[in-house]
């Protein structure tokens, strides 16, 4: 069976970004041709960290942000969910984010879920990635990976992409006007780490992903 057929069998996906552009940055391809293989992928963002933003632009930019960054990737606007959790804060909220995904857990029938790595270090892609797998103990999770984050990842699990992927990826990207230059926005980092993840997957682009729980 090929990739692109083991992919097709998730037909509900669940992308738990602790901030805006976290999905997109550790799963934006992939998500993208999960679209394409016709699954439904529900975004969730925590935290708009207004408190980061730079003073000149409005405190709630990356709420308009990620909406038209979730759009570029395919993601319909009824499957985009804002919470306003503060930033860096996620750890002192963990019961109230654990309930709101018990209750999307409740309201869905969710197969694969795709959540930061257990080795990501910040504390808010730590909470997230801890009550994930609290709350989805029986579905499929796979931890993608933010390499600026991770001191250590498992490269055992790889999705292959094809260019229009990763050029998805990077043009949802853009839409996040107000991170400035930061280098892991920047094209060629994008399509370099998508490289890097092919030529150990034996294909042109590819992305890595933790393997935290699988059901077959």
């Amino acid at each position: 069976m090929s990739s692109l057929d083991l992919l097709s069998n998730f037909k509900s996906v669940l992308v738990l970004a602790p901030h805006t552009d976290d999905g997109e940055l550790g799963a934006g391809g992939t998500i993208a041709k999960l679209i394409e293989a016709g699954a439904k992928v529900t975004y969730v963002a925590f935290s708009t960290a207004s408190e980061s933003v730079p003073k000149h632009l409005p405190p709630d930019i990356l709420k308009s942000e990620v909406k038209r960054a979730t759009s570029k990737l395919g993601i319909l606007t009824d499957n985009l969910i804002i919470y306003d959790y503060q930033v860096r804060k996620l750890n002192y909220h963990r019961q109230e984010i654990l309930e709101d995904l018990i209750r999307l857990r409740n309201d869905n029938q969710f197969d694969l879920i795709l959540t930061p790595s257990l080795q990501d270090i910040h504390q808010d892609h730590a909470t997230i990635a801890q009550e994930s797998l609290r709350a989805f103990k029986n579905t499929s999770i796979l931890g993608y990976e933010l390499i600026w984050n991770n001191l250590s990842f498992d490269t055992k699990c790889f999705v292959k992409l094809q260019e229009n992927h990763i050029r998805i990826k990077y043009n949802s990207l853009l839409q996040y006007e107000s991170q400035g230059e930061r280098n892991y926005l920047s094209e060629n980092f994008i399509f370099s780490l998508a490289t890097t993840r092919g030529v150990q997957a034996g294909c042109q682009y590819a992305e890595c992903f933790e393997i935290i729980r699988l059901y077959l």
